[in-house]
């Protein structure tokens, strides 16, 4: 009930997002229908029974006889045909401000009509910033209307100051607050651009300062190792002498070349691709153990000698998970019995390395704890748990479960 609830109230938020976007979008087009709908009545009631003008003036001269077919034509030609033209005027004014300032114009000299020149000064002046010709309208409609607004005097000025002036200093107003805050979105949004840069190449310099100071360092260190391995496989007193220094050799450049393919992906080098080598997977762990052999550790794998198919995201954390634990079990438990176990339980695949108590006796390696910390967040990522601790004879036992889904991915490993 609560799901169906969230999952609903989700669908509600996503509609009402959906239509403000789309009012939004269309917000000036509405806007312009709303005005040219709601100023039509006042239009047309103005060139319906117009008492200014110039054509007030042509009317007055007509006998009495033609009057029936004088009000057919005030309703037919002077009053639709304006209004008509002043609402297309007016759905034009943002592309074509000319046409309702000079329709404006007219039907203020002709009938003395003060709506259209007030609405055609408010909207040049929000939508264009040309002030000579505002000002040149302006004077022009000033003009217009002491000829075709019977009044003179103290009426002509307040009839001015009403329609003419309070329209555009408002529109003045609207349209400076408008450029005002589009031009501090667009300072926000190239503040936010800055940002971002400044921070991909602060990025881009950490990788960089990262990489160069990994390949001073721990490149160097094992080049060295490599090189003096090559020299003890070389001059090795015995056979066995000489196969270890070539397992350390062998291994000091896998582990040059795995940071090789690292460095190229810390320098700062947009064109460089990312090492495209597959990941290592279950069917690796044979070959890990043996190398561990190789160096002299005691490893005992049990468990499923066969693994089903599984997703290659589950094989690799659980690949991850041996090679972490069979690091460790060689740094603080030197000659110790290490054991592997990998088999499939109800919970999902479970992998536990378990080494005894060190039986050589050597100086303690440096201890970071990130290996163990970003293992953790490798298996929980892949939705499973990870234990580690101390056992009852002093070794130490590592144990993770990733549970198994077949419908996470596309993804195949080797059986």
């Amino acid at each position: 009930m609560r799901e169906r609830m969230a999952r609903q109230a989700r669908e509600l938020g996503g509609l009402w997002r959906h239509n403000t976007e789309w009012w939004w979008r269309r917000r000036l087009r509405i806007a312009d229908w709303v005005y040219a709908l709601g100023l039509a009545p006042f239009v047309l009631f103005l060139q319906v029974m117009p008492q200014m003008g110039l054509v007030q003036g042509m009317l007055d001269s007509l006998p009495q006889r033609h009057m029936a077919a004088v009000a057919l034509a005030i309703v037919l030609f002077l009053g639709l045909v304006p209004t008509g033209m002043f609402c297309v005027t007016v759905l034009l004014r943002r592309s074509r401000p000319m046409w309702l300032l000079g329709l404006a114009s007219v039907l203020l000299l002709a009938f003395g009509d003060l709506v259209p020149a007030a609405f055609a000064l408010y909207s040049y002046a929000v939508h264009f910033d040309d002030r000579r010709l505002l000002a040149g309208w302006f004077a022009l409609m000033t003009l217009a209307m002491s000829i075709g607004v019977d009044v003179s005097g103290i009426a002509l000025f307040v009839n001015v100051a009403i329609f003419l002036v309070v329209p555009t200093t408002f529109g003045l107003w609207v349209g400076t607050r408008r450029q005002l805050v589009d031009r501090l979105h667009e300072r926000a949004e190239r503040l936010e651009r800055e940002q971002h840069l400044m921070a991909e190449q602060a990025i881009g310099a950490e990788r960089t300062r990262i990489a160069r100071e990994m390949h001073d360092v721990v490149a160097h260190r094992v080049s060295l190792m490599v090189l003096h391995a090559g020299g003890l496989e070389v001059s090795a007193p015995d056979e066995r002498t000489a196969e270890a220094a070539g397992v350390i050799r062998t291994t000091g450049r896998e582990a040059l070349a795995e940071l090789r393919g690292i460095l190229g992906v810390l320098r700062d080098d947009t064109g460089a691709a990312a090492p495209t080598a597959p990941q290592p997977v279950l069917a690796d762990l044979d070959r890990l153990v043996e190398d561990w052999r190789g160096a002299g550790m005691t490893v005992v794998r049990t468990g499923e000698d066969v693994v089903p198919d599984l997703p290659a995201h589950v094989q690799r954390t659980a690949f991850r998970v041996v090679q972490e634990g069979l690091t460790n079990a060689a740094k603080h438990a030197p000659g110790a019995r290490v054991s592997v176990d990998v088999r499939t339980v109800p919970d999902g695949l479970a992998v536990e390395v378990a080494n005894g108590p060190a039986t050589v006796t050597s100086a303690p390696p440096p201890v970071s704890g990130f290996g163990l910390t970003g293992l953790h967040e490798r298996v929980t990522l892949a939705g499973g748990a990870l234990t580690s601790g101390r056992r009852f004879d002093g070794g130490w036992r590592l144990r993770a479960i990733v549970p198994i889904d077949h419908h996470t991915g596309t993804e195949r490993g080797p059986r």
